[in-house]
């Protein structure tokens, strides 16, 4: 029997254990939307915009351990979804996006609606493809479920012109895959895993650095596990929050610009680093020449070969899945154990350094007359959630005071853009989290310059009775922006106020939605928790809270200079 190429498309989304996509229809996807109509396994999501579609997909993945979809008209629609598939991509985030591209006779020749979908997003993504012929179509989607999942993970295209999807042909799903020139690492050298337990155990001042990787691979657990046996401090990037508990004592806080002072001081001084899942990028170390110049072993464990020694030259390099390597080099230390090999007695007293540098309370703040304190907001966040929410944010200086005073507890319960720092995509991404966890509580920290570039996903959250809460800290500023204005740039803000800004509130309103304002600090608890609680526990509220317009994130580290060079509020 043969069926359509679009009809096989949804086919492949069925066997794939699809159950939910994210898109918005156009010329060149009809034939793919009519088959989508005519089946209830995979529901589809009308967003309003392609962006927010693929945001919300990315959010979906990085939520659960499942493959996020997107499906996009060409042209137009493919251009729209740029944004969303660069940001998945520098963050390491498994996702298929099917973009729909002008019949194959017209391709080359400026037909409406056409772009060379495929040369756009080649440098974005980890694989796209161009079906051109509809008996490829099974085999193609296949493999950009199985790239998009497996070794470093990343977004996969599939561009399909519309008489490709008109066309028939006899439908098989492959049950696996073989790919000559893709074949991902996933057992570490075990050489490599005996000198870094050999290096762990001599090691004086231990330090384990731990980025997404972790989170991606689904290894937290097995983290946790290795970092209370050996009993060292442990730090995470932004994207790695929540893979060992924020609560925990061998906690040190997120490292780099923003980071903790004993995060970064004790990353900067270790003998001994073992950095698991992540990548040293710029935002973490700083200047690399600087954090080279205090001698120390480092251990790397990555399932990206390129990532190893890209910007930081490693000791022992182990190419490997993440909770593979970290089950072996646990049976290593268990094995030392039982040879009566310990950790060094020296490792108490780095402890007393670290607790020097803790004393130092790097992340207090000082209130300022009668203004409500971000700060502030995202504690009471914390403490009407108990910790326990699915938090998403947008860039800026609310991400990272929601990364600072959130303590996460939990992996991927923590969704933010990281590498490309990108605005607005806080709602859509609440969005994703919302259809992944049924029920579960979702906040979205946001800014009013934020969430004013998706803020038409309110009809999406509108449409689908989505009980996201926004909380909207409104400093009238581009506010990061303002920040290194201030300290940069002789306080010249340029084209960084906020002016003629909406009621949120009445906007909110307006989709449907239930809109709270907060102007005093006495009424923040009282509205958080009337946010969150049982009255408008199936609500979309949009919480706008006016905060001090003079608020700085602290510690900071400025651009150019090293981990231990930070700016702590005190030094103002």
């Amino acid at each position: 029997m043969q069926i359509t190429g679009a009809e096989i498309v949804i086919r492949c989304l069925q066997e794939e254990k699809v159950e939910h996509v994210f898109g918005y229809p156009g010329g060149a996807v009809l034939h793919l939307y009519d088959a989508l109509f005519q089946q209830d396994q995979v529901k589809h999501i009308l967003v309003r915009h392609e962006q927010a579609a693929v945001h919300a997909a990315d959010a979906y993945s990085r939520s659960s351990q499942k493959v996020g979809v997107a499906l996009v008209t060409s042209g137009p629609g493919a251009t729209n979804a740029v944004t969303g598939i660069a940001t998945a991509y520098m963050d390491s985030i498994p996702l298929v996006i099917i973009s729909g591209q002008v019949p194959t006779a017209a391709i080359g020749l400026d037909a409406f609606q056409e772009v060379d979908t495929v040369g756009i997003t080649r440098p974005c993504v980890k694989h796209n493809f161009l079906v051109k012929d509809v008996r490829d179509i099974a085999d193609t989607i296949k493999k950009a479920f199985y790239l998009a999942r497996t070794g470093r993970p990343g977004p996969v295209l599939v561009d399909i012109p519309k008489d490709i999807t008109a066309q028939s042909a006899e439908f098989e799903y492959p049950k696996s895959v073989q790919m000559r020139s893709y074949n991902p690492i996933v057992k570490g050298h075990l050489g490599q895993i005996k000198k870094a337990a050999q290096l762990l155990l001599e090691a004086k001042r231990p330090m384990i650095y731990v980025g997404g990787g972790v989170i991606l691979s689904d290894s937290a657990a097995k983290l946790t596990s290795l970092a209370k046996r050996l009993g060292f401090p442990v730090t995470q990037t932004l994207m790695g929050l929540g893979s060992f508990p924020a609560s925990d004592a061998q906690n040190l806080g997120m490292l780099g610009m923003h980071g903790t002072y004993e995060a970064n001081m004790a990353m900067q001084h270790c003998d001994v680093l073992l950095a698991v899942g992540a990548r040293f990028d710029d935002r973490v170390i700083g200047n690399p020449a600087h954090f080279s110049q205090v001698p120390r072993k480092i251990v790397h464990i990555d399932i990206d070969p390129s990532s190893i020694s890209k910007r930081v030259k490693v000791d022992v390099p182990i190419v490997g899945n993440v909770p593979d390597v970290l089950d072996e080099l646990h049976k290593l230390l268990d094995e030392q154990d039982k040879a009566g090999a310990k950790t060094d007695p020296a490792v108490a007293e780095w402890w007393k350094t670290i607790a020097e540098w803790r004393a130092r309370d790097c992340m207090s703040y000082k209130p300022n007359g009668a203004a409500i304190m971000p700060q502030s907001v995202i504690q009471a966040l914390h403490q009407v959630t108990r910790g326990e929410a699915f938090v998403t944010s947008d860039v800026g200086q609310h991400q990272m005071w929601a990364a600072q005073y959130y303590k996460f507890d939990q992996p991927r319960r923590w969704i933010n853009s990281g590498g490309l720092g990108t605005m607005g995509v806080g709602l859509p991404y609440a969005m994703g989290v919302s259809f992944a966890h049924p029920g579960a509580t979702v906040a979205c920290v946001t800014g009013e310059a934020s969430i004013q570039m998706n803020i038409q996903e309110l009809s999406t959250c509108k449409q689908f009775r989505l009980p996201i809460k926004v909380v909207n800290l409104n400093n009238r500023y581009l506010g990061m922006v303002r920040q290194w204005q201030e300290m940069f740039h002789g306080s010249r803000y340029s084209e960084s106020y906020m002016d003629s800004l909406p009621d949120f509130v009445k906007l909110a309103e307006a989709y449907g939605h239930v809109g709270l304002r907060v102007e005093r600090p006495e009424d923040l608890m009282p509205a958080m928790e009337l946010a969150f609680s049982d009255k408008h526990k199936n609500d979309f509220v949009f919480l706008d809270v006016l905060t001090d317009q003079t608020a700085n994130v602290f510690p900071m580290i400025a651009a150019g200079k090293g981990l231990s060079e930070m700016i702590l509020a005190e030094d103002l």
